[in-house]
């Protein structure tokens, strides 16, 4: 401990000293503390996101992995569990110390990313798709061109056409130059550029970009499905819950009033109904006997 504490007096300048410092005192003051990677970032889309982010009370810092690294060494004692979050430090790392929730951050962040075309030696985020359908393009070298990309075409009336949908590029693959020239020529922009949000410290739990990236609509939906289960198993098994007292105690009076009726059951809630069947059923038997 003590050989580590000399180095780092050693080898760490009064200037990247203070760095470290501030970095460890924003990670006691915030709740959330969020990795993020700022490789391809814009210089004027990265102050676009500084005012936005400043605006709800996010700070944005940036400085080098080794000082990151310094700084949550000193922070962990008061953080437990956040020097898991070195390992998410990749490409440009820059940190975010936030109170909202991960999640909204995540969203609010996401809310922010623009599209733009792919280029060269760039990894595909997501599996890139060619969509099937008609082109601008007239017949010529670019049905070879499609072809060398992995797209299928054909000609229809003049005009070059997509038979099929396409992976031009699986997630995780490099962009080969064709590629990239024939994605551009298509109007396709499968790149986002924004900050990229890849894991989230909140009380001692990380929050990878996979758990933080809900689909609302799908979520809600799995919601109100779970709810809509619970809710029919109850009332089948007749299981009394806030929610199913009041149908179960309405659905088992109206099955006792249909079967007093249809047995002939006077009670003080059916007689009418009883005498009302009653009345029918002898008019019928009236009509059918042609008794008058």
């Amino acid at each position: 401990m003590a050989t580590a504490k000399a180095a780092y007096k050693a080898h760490v300048s009064d200037e990247k000293k203070k760095t470290v410092k501030e970095f460890a005192d924003f990670m006691r003051q915030y709740p959330i503390i969020a990795a993020v990677n700022m490789e391809n970032l814009p210089a004027k889309q990265l102050q676009n996101m500084r005012a936005m982010l400043r605006a709800k009370g996010v700070v944005l810092r940036m400085t080098k992995r080794r000082l990151l690294k310094l700084a949550i060494a000193q922070a962990k004692k008061d953080k437990p569990g956040v020097e898991a979050i070195e390992q998410y430090l990749s490409g440009m790392p820059a940190l975010l110390f936030a109170k909202e929730n991960p999640f909204s951050l995540y969203k609010t962040l996401q809310k922010n990313k623009s599209s733009a075309p792919a280029k060269a030696g760039q990894v595909a985020p997501k599996d890139i798709i060619v969509p099937a359908g008609a082109t601008p393009f007239a017949p010529g070298p670019v049905i070879g061109e499609l072809g060398q990309a992995g797209i299928k075409a054909g000609i229809e009336g003049g005009k070059v056409v997509i038979k099929q949908d396409s992976v031009a590029v699986k997630a995780g693959q490099v962009i080969k130059p064709n590629v990239a020239a024939i994605l551009t020529r298509l109007s396709i922009e499968p790149m986002e550029i924004g900050m990229d949000l890849i894991a989230a410290y909140e009380n001692g739990t990380i929050y990878t970009k996979d758990v933080l990236g809900v689909d609302e609509a799908v979520y809600i939906n799995n919601v109100t499905k779970a709810a809509t289960w619970a809710f029919n198993l109850a009332m089948d098994v007749a299981f009394p819950t806030k929610a199913t007292t009041t149908v179960l105690v309405t659905k088992a009076f109206n099955d006792a009033k249909a079967l007093a009726i249809s047995q002939g059951i006077l009670a003080d809630k059916v007689v009418a109904d009883v005498l009302g069947k009653a009345y029918r059923e002898m008019r019928a038997v009236k009509h059918a006997a042609h008794f008058e």
